[in-house]
């Protein structure tokens, strides 16, 4: 009997009695699954990297626990007891564990297909398309691998065909790969072609931080790049390893290089356009000026309405402040959600708040839907929306209920008949060589990215021994820049070391709809007048030093 006792509370011999090795198990396998949920959840939410490494580091601190834990427990609940006398216990306990361990194995299967699923996809695009996904895109003329290193120049391009910014993002990435195209078309540059490499993210991190270490290796020498998230993730890297990023994000924590305000220096980050912030404020200086004409007396109501991720949170801060500063009575914010789904909540809490102007922070589809389901509801409220959140596109999609929406622009539109539409056009070609596709905002946008990019390469690159420190500091040489190809497409731009708010002018256009909105191609909706737009307000935002970053 001795002896027998000895056996059992050996420490040994408890281990192999207690589910200690079943418990770990199931922690392991949980932990898996969870990592795998937490990726794509931080993806699609667009959290800081951040949040993955803790979530790490916080599930390898948990394990220890869970074993002292698994030990203690099962001693405290067998007491002094013979093990043996709870054998039939033992057992159906362990089956329980195992049964568990099972279905833990099999979601963790069931997860791995389907990630394996979203990231086997061919990152290298092929044909991707344009604002019509039934068309497709004609591909980048990429050099050969065979080819000797030096007669090009690699430039990384990140764009998303699929993800949540999709429709705005099949503009803007065929822009760039068109112009790219023509750029070659015409000697390239300095009589080098580009290589462009261009790589589907679908607005995933982690898909951008792998084509970045690729690109870092074949010794990229500009990137131009996609999404808030993105830009912040590759921000350190960016700098470190000196890459010029011509970002699609106007975030203005992107245009303060040294990180005088912001105290995050963002030397490398290059975008055309105003920021998000100085948008905002663009559109409440006309929001002022259009309740003045109204000549009412109280004062101006102001909600904002946006998503709870970065991109739409990047303006919240300075465009209530600037509302509060310029005589508008704010009311709390308003959420809703970045995918499309039912709004019927947002509209019944905009009939009661009965804002004068509300500013729609989030992105195209989003902003397509809410006007869509509030317009019976809208009363007087005038809707503002930031630069990514309305193009002739929602227009086609919202109908009526977009019709009087203003919202921010950067850019000629196709209907303008300056001089550099001209090359616009023949830019265009790459892809629509009959000229039969309506170009959106964001396409022009991202030609003039492109371009500026171009320029500032062409002057590095006469310098000899092409660098991004040299393609920087060429971002600097020029005021009250345009590229000469596309005189009055783009607007004005000047950055400097301490100051990277490339433009601080702000468009703000209007649509107009008919009435008897019918559904059709973008092309044949402005033919025939269904669907109009035209610039109502022009303004110059200020360089105020507390602004920068901000």
């Amino acid at each position: 009997m001795g002896s027998k006792v000895i056996e059992k509370n050996s420490f040994f011999g408890q281990f192999l009695k207690r589910p200690i090795i079943r418990i770990g198990a199931m922690y392991l396998v949980a932990s898996w699954v969870l990592l795998q949920f937490g990726e794509i959840m931080i993806d699609f939410m667009e959290l800081p990297s951040i949040v993955g490494r803790a979530l790490i580091v916080l599930l390898a601190l948990g394990f220890p626990f869970v074993m002292i834990l698994a030990w203690v427990f099962n001693k405290t609940l067998e007491g002094h007891n013979e093990v043996d006398d709870g054998k039939n216990n033992t057992h159906q306990n362990n089956k329980i564990i195992d049964r568990a361990i099972y279905f833990g194995a099999f979601v963790a299967i069931c997860m791995s297909f389907y990630i394996y699923q979203r990231t086997s996809e061919e990152t290298q695009i092929d044909s991707t398309f344009d604002i019509e996904p039934t068309q497709p895109l004609i591909k980048t003329q990429n050099a050969s691998a065979t080819n000797a290193k030096h007669q090009y120049i690699l430039i990384g391009n990140l764009v998303d065909f699929t993800g949540s910014t999709g429709q705005s993002g099949q503009s803007y990435g065929q822009a760039i790969i068109d112009s790219t195209n023509w750029i070659n078309e015409n000697g390239g540059i300095n009589g080098r072609l580009i290589d462009l490499d261009t790589i589907e993210t679908s607005y995933l991190v982690r898909r951008a931080i792998d084509a970045y270490k690729k690109w870092k290796v074949q010794g990229v020498s500009a990137i131009q790049g996609w999404g808030t998230h993105i830009g912040i993730a590759l921000r350190n890297d960016i700098n470190d390893d000196q890459v010029p990023f011509f970002s699609a994000s106007y975030s203005a924590e992107f245009t303060d290089p040294l990180g005088t305000n912001t105290g995050k220096p963002t030397p490398y980050n290059f975008f055309y356009s105003p920021s998000y912030s100085d948008g905002c404020r663009g559109l409440l200086e006309w929001a002022k000026n259009d309740w003045e004409k109204k000549k009412e007396n109280e004062l101006p109501m102001f909600l904002y309405m946006g998503d709870n991720n970065p991109y739409a949170n990047a303006p919240k801060e300075a465009c209530e402040i600037y509302a509060k500063e310029i005589g508008f009575e704010l009311l709390p914010s308003l959420s809703f959600s970045m995918i499309p789904q039912d709004y019927s909540k947002q509209c019944k809490e905009l009939e009661r708040f009965k804002p004068d102007y509300v500013f729609l922070a989030n992105l195209d589809k989003s902003v397509a839907s809410l006007l869509s389901q509030c317009h019976d509801k809208q009363n007087k409220i005038q809707f503002m929306v930031n630069i990514y959140g309305f193009d002739e596109s929602v227009i086609q999609s919202a109908g009526i209920a977009a019709n009087n929406v203003v919202w921010v622009v950067a850019s000629a539109s196709w209907e303008d008949s300056y001089a550099g539409m001209y090359t616009v056009r023949e830019i265009s070609k790459m892809s629509d060589p009959e000229n039969n596709k309506y170009r959106t905002l964001h396409y022009i946008r991202g030609v003039c990215s492109m371009f500026f990019l171009k320029d500032a390469i062409l002057q590095a690159d006469l310098e000899g021994q092409l660098s991004g420190n040299k393609i920087k500091r060429a971002m600097y040489r020029e005021k009250e820049w345009v590229p000469e190809e596309l005189d009055g497409v783009c607007l004005p731009s000047n950055w400097s070391e301490t100051d990277h708010r490339g433009t601080n002018t702000v468009l703000i256009y209007q649509a107009t709809v008919n009435e008897n909105f019918e559904k059709g191609s973008l092309k044949a909706l402005f033919d025939k007048n269904v669907i109009e737009i035209r610039q109502v307000f022009r303004t110059q935002i200020s360089r105020r030093p507390d602004w920068l970053g901000y």
